[in-house]
């Protein structure tokens, strides 16, 4: 069948062939290099060891649960965290770990102060950001460890 722009030859069908999976190969480069730009690394460095662990974090995570204790963060203006302490009794310790949860990885250990009536504060300020922070909180034999997310 012939029109104005010539008849339809097996080389237009290959040139519109090769395009097209060009397009689907330049598509999934640029979708696995931004997938692997934006991880930054092993979730665990051996699943093994990870799985023979695995008993023992529930058995902590029960442990922490079983206390009552509750901890609530947020951040202020001035980028301290500061944590709503609840059931935890006087004397007690807190520390955490702040982990970027996307992206390159960046870890930052938080201590914190308390200021009175369950509040505790950081005595450094976090970058602002999305944040994952793994709290433990220490009370004579007592420990809790748990987690939340800051925005």
């Amino acid at each position: 069948m012939a029109s104005k722009h010539g008849t339809f030859t097996g080389r237009r069908m290959a040139a519109i062939f090769v395009a097209g999976f060009a397009v689907v190969i330049a598509v999934n480069l640029v979708m696995a290099s931004v997938a692997v730009g934006s991880f930054h690394g092993t979730v665990v460095d051996n699943s093994y060891v990870a799985s023979q662990n695995y008993n023992g974090w529930l058995k902590q995570a029960a442990a922490s649960k079983a206390l009552g204790w509750q901890a609530v963060p947020h951040r202020r203006d001035d980028g301290r965290v500061v944590v709503e302490a609840l059931g935890v009794p006087a004397g007690a310790r807190m520390t955490a770990t702040a982990e970027r949860p996307l992206g390159a990885r960046e870890d930052q250990p938080l201590t914190f102060a308390p200021e009175g009536q369950g509040r505790w504060v950081s005595t450094e300020p976090l970058a602002p950001g999305r944040w994952q922070l793994r709290l433990a909180i220490r009370a004579g034999g007592e420990a809790w460890a748990g987690e939340a997310e800051l925005r």
